[in-house]
């Protein structure tokens, strides 16, 4: 993997094999009750009051999109691995909720516009995160916002973007941007990290 000033791009992860134990780490399944509760407290600060279009782009095995739908938001989910939308539909059977197989950096919904995008561990992988984010901008309605949950990984050559960078990007797509560190928040992650772990949460 390599993270420069403008561009990151990762090792190709077989996440069709991934997919199976994705869940087994508790911020992927949120299994535990006390990590599930902190995503979910997490997710309702973040997110509108009122019932809103979400666009969860690399929605994994859906453990967002359902805590989403839980709090009355309709959710659309792409992903680019099928095993891993087979278990997202499976979670949010009988949800208001769509998956769509497809390219988080381009997804595939066509002329429809959101309310919220929500990404987690998503958008440092993705070659030009500068672009991704204009395009992602595009799929927003007037005051629509941003809801990044990103970070930068590893000591000896770290991989991800840090949350400077990040604000960086998005100064010019949005009219108010806040980062809140989730480092510390040991609960959302099951575990302590020492890496740096933060969510932006952007309104355009």
């Amino acid at each position: 993997m390599t993270n420069e000033s403008d561009r990151t791009v990762a090792v190709g992860v077989d996440w069709d094999a991934e997919a199976a134990g994705f869940d087994e780490e508790p911020d992927h399944g949120l299994r535990a009750p006390e990590v599930r509760l902190a995503w979910a407290e997490r997710l309702r600060a973040w997110l509108p009051e009122r019932p809103a279009d979400v666009l969860d782009l690399g929605c994994g095995t859906g453990s967002l999109a359902l805590l989403a739908a839980e709090q009355g938001h309709r959710v659309t989910g792409v992903d680019s691995s099928p095993a891993m939308l087979e278990r997202a539909r499976a979670k949010l059977a009988g949800r208001d909720a769509v998956f769509l197989t497809g390219d988080a950096a381009a997804p595939p919904v066509g002329e429809r516009l959101f309310d919220v995008v929500l990404v987690r561990h998503v958008l440092w992988a993705l070659p030009d995160p500068a672009r991704v984010l204009r395009h992602w901008r595009g799929l927003l309605r007037p005051g629509g916002r941003f809801v990044l949950v990103e970070g930068v990984w590893g000591i000896v050559t770290p991989v991800g973007i840090p949350a400077d960078r990040l604000t960086a990007l998005l100064t010019p797509l949005a009219g108010h941007v806040r980062v809140e560190p989730l480092s510390a928040q040991t609960v959302l992650w099951g575990k302590e990290v020492s890496d740096e772990r933060y969510a932006v949460v952007a309104t355009v």
